[in-house]
């Protein structure tokens, strides 16, 4: 396989019962590139997600990181291999500060004595320090608990765990559906730094000015299925629109990554 390809799956395919919920999704992101994925409401796009992070387990199919395939336990196996994952939800502990959301479960342990090992506070502090630095995420207080904080600093905080942990691949589902103008337009800031730093990126979004502004590529998921595979700077919004709902189709969706 390229060794230039972080992420493919092949025949990845997930079924609840007799809902057929992602079949046969091909997809790949090499380095450094952005590729966005749309679709409607239940066209699998989280679903995809769920199985390359090992969230679920797959019904069949096949996926390969970082230049070997893989079939992770769990999300915590997927997170240490290299890919960090900013859910809807965030999944942020709300009465933690922002060091110890970023190293939950991971955790840097200054002395090992079993049930009684005592964490090093300084040095979590000074990488998520150095993390929110990279990312240019300004939180005047880390100390303070995540409960709060505003809905944009919670989310740049969730995307900061990329940067911390130097993630191989960065996903993102809909980072900035529940945030204001100005508080998008920081989260946007933080996934150009992450172009800049050379860092791939899979952004799932309905905005499409927003795809349109951060993404090199654009694959459309339809009924559980990839039905498109759309370089930016050869389509627009409407035509991905068209893709989205079955308007138009695309009969050889494996167009090579930029």
């Amino acid at each position: 396989m390229d060794n230039d390809i972080v992420l493919k799956t092949q025949g990845l395919t997930k079924h609840y019962g007799g809902v057929h919920a992602l079949q046969d999704a091909d997809f790949e992101i090499r380095r450094g590139e952005h590729v966005a994925i749309m679709g409607d409401n239940g066209a699998g796009k989280s679903t995809f997600v769920r199985q390359i992070t090992a969230v679920e387990q797959r019904t069949r199919g096949t996926v390969w990181f970082d230049g070997r395939e893989v079939e992770f336990d769990g999300p915590l196996e997927a997170r240490e291999a290299g890919i960090e994952t900013v859910f809807q939800n965030l999944a942020l502990a709300d009465d933690l500060n922002v060091p110890d959301n970023l190293f939950l479960g991971r955790e840097k342990i200054k002395f090992n004595l079993g049930p009684f090992s005592i964490l090093d506070y300084k040095a979590m502090r000074e990488a998520t320090l150095r993390g929110l630095e990279k990312t240019a995420v300004k939180i005047p207080n880390i100390s303070q608990p995540i409960r709060n904080m505003s809905g944009g600093q919670r989310q740049c905080v969730a995307i900061a765990r990329t940067a911390t942990f130097h993630s191989k691949l960065t996903i993102m589902d809909e980072p900035t559906a529940a945030l204001g103008v100005q508080e998008t337009a920081q989260v946007e800031n933080i996934v150009r730094t992450l172009k800049a730093s050379g860092e791939s990126l899979i952004l799932i979004s309905h905005n499409m000015r927003q795809v349109m502004d951060l993404c090199d590529r654009i694959v459309v998921f339809r009924r559980g299925r990839v039905v498109a595979n759309l370089r930016k700077e050869e389509t627009d919004g409407q035509d991905v629109v068209a893709y989205i709902t079955g308007a138009k189709t695309q009969s050889q969706y494996d167009v090579e990554a930029a």
